[in-house]
């Protein structure tokens, strides 16, 4: 598996996805067309998973943090924010310039720099010089991140993509909850007396062996048909999102200053500017950042659909437990940490049985991991309610466990469903628009259900704050197992 394939030609012969009909034929491949074997996707999912874990891992390091660095409530919410949000500005731009320069050219970039930027953070020396280094520790992931699902669409085909990007969507959903619990253990080991910095230091050798091994087994690919970087387009993606990621993580805890509400009243009109400069861009025959021709597709527009509700549950979810484990059970980082074990291991194992199940039943596979997943709340809910405040770690396992079976029969097959119909020569800037998409709505359900929790807990105390918490989501669950009615009956 170790053979060398860094000289394979590009992707540009590479059909198209196959559709998610079942009579649509998938077309055959080109002999010459570049192989991403097991170990390259194994890489490449090193690779994807980085970023998705450093999104969670500092939950659990905050009260370390801010006792060292003295960073106060603010300061801590810029940590997290500072990442998210130049993660998610960047996203779309990382894809577009994976298309243009090469996919795997930037995705070794993209792993140096996610390296050397998590040593500058995991060698803060005060609170300012750490959330500087998070944003470029987000930009980072958002030159890496894209690369993944971009060189999955071009280097694989049939069954092998599908398993593919079952397997990524598996990573996307178990990254997320190894973040928190892998945090919490590195906290409570402090190795050498690293205590926090060790959520940011242990990517600097994993970082190292993944460029090693993608400098051998991930092939080279681009777009057939590169262009320039929409420079308006990206400007006003990135004003967009500023404008409204940034307020609302960052606007509670400073008070809800006059600047707070300056930039939501300036983000519907960057956004409506966004949406006719990309239309404008598109029918003059310019390459915009996002066509938006994407969402005419059928799958794209369902599934991104289905996706930005599941990734705000999902977010606010995260952040609302880890918070309350420690400041209301009184849980240590690695009990926290270990409490979402149960989620990661079923999330794990139901992403694995998702691309056989989806072949016979199709979307009610979806649907139905969206109902088992309101099981899993109210079960949590319940627990809660009963044996606050001694809720030992093993009696949250059970919601746990079907939290996660259900999350990971509903998050793979989603972004499956949002790639498949994607044209090769999209693949960069698709799974952009889809990573950006989900990393947005992470960012909005901590800021939504993270302020909703936090500003309940003067008046109604952490359990009632939790419980406020946990029926907004399952309300927002049930919601979105009425939209997985919308996407395609069958698929590949």
């Amino acid at each position: 598996m170790l053979i060398s394939v860094s000289r394979t030609p590009t992707a540009s012969a590479v059909p198209a996805a196959p559709s998610t009909t079942p009579s649509a034929a998938a077309p055959s491949r080109p002999a010459t067309a570049p192989l991403l074997t097991p170990l390259g996707l194994l890489t490449v999912l090193l690779g994807a998973a980085l970023p998705m874990i450093d999104f969670f891992i500092v939950n659990v390091a905050l009260p370390t943090i801010d006792h060292d660095l003295h960073a106060g409530p603010a300061m801590l919410e810029m940590v997290v924010a500072g990442y998210g949000v130049a993660y998610a500005t960047l996203l779309v731009l990382g894809g577009r310039l994976g298309d243009m320069a090469g996919r795997r050219r930037l995705f070794l970039w993209g792993l140096a720099a996610f390296g050397l930027t998590s040593l500058a953070c995991g060698l803060a020396p005060d609170a300012w010089t750490l959330v500087a280094a998070r944003v470029a520790q987000g930009a980072a992931a958002a030159l890496l991140l894209p690369q993944v699902l971009a060189t999955i669409q071009a280097a694989t085909t049939g069954k092998r993509r599908a398993r593919a990007v079952s397997l990524y969507g598996g990573t996307a959903g178990v990254s997320s909850a190894v973040g928190q619990v892998l945090g919490g253990l590195l906290v409570s080991v402090d190795l050498a007396g690293s205590g926090w910095r060790a959520v940011f230091l242990v990517n600097v050798p994993i970082a190292a062996a993944a460029w090693l091994l993608a400098a051998r087994t991930v092939p080279e690919s681009r777009s057939p048909h590169p262009s320039r970087v929409d420079g308006a387009g990206t400007a006003l993606l990135a004003t967009a999102l500023i404008t409204l990621l940034l307020p609302l993580t960052e606007g509670r805890a400073a008070g809800w200053p006059l600047w707070s509400w300056l930039l939501l009243a300036v983000f519907p009109f960057a956004a409506a500017a966004f949406v006719a400069v990309e239309r404008r861009a598109e029918r003059t025959g310019r390459t915009p950042l996002v066509p938006p021709s994407l969402f005419r597709i059928p799958s794209v527009r369902s599934g991104l659909t289905m996706l930005v509700p599941f990734s705000l549950g999902f977010g606010g979810f995260m952040f609302v437990v880890a918070v309350a484990l420690q400041s209301g059970l009184h849980y240590g980082p690695l009990a926290a940490g270990l409490s979402l074990l149960p989620l990661c291991v079923a999330f794990f194992l139901a992403s694995l049985a998702g691309p056989r199940l989806v072949q016979r039943f199709g979307r009610r596979v979806v649907i139905t991991g969206s109902l088992i997943q309101a099981a899993g709340l109210l079960a949590l809910i319940l627990t809660v309610h009963a044996g606050w405040p001694a809720i030992p770690v093993a009696a949250l396992a059970p919601s746990m466990a079907v939290l996660g079976i259900g999350q990971g029969l509903l998050l793979p097959v989603v972004m499956r469903i949002v790639l498949s119909e994607l044209p090769v020569a999209q693949a960069g800037v698709g799974g952009g628009v889809m990573v950006t998409t989900q990393q947005s709505g992470l960012a909005l359900g901590v800021a939504t259900l993270g302020t909703l929790f936090l500003s309940l807990l003067p008046s109604a105390g952490i359990r009632d704050a939790l419980l406020a918490a946990l029926l907004t989501q399952l309300a927002i669950v049930l919601g979105t197992t009425l939209l997985g009615l919308r996407l395609p009956r069958t698929m590949r």
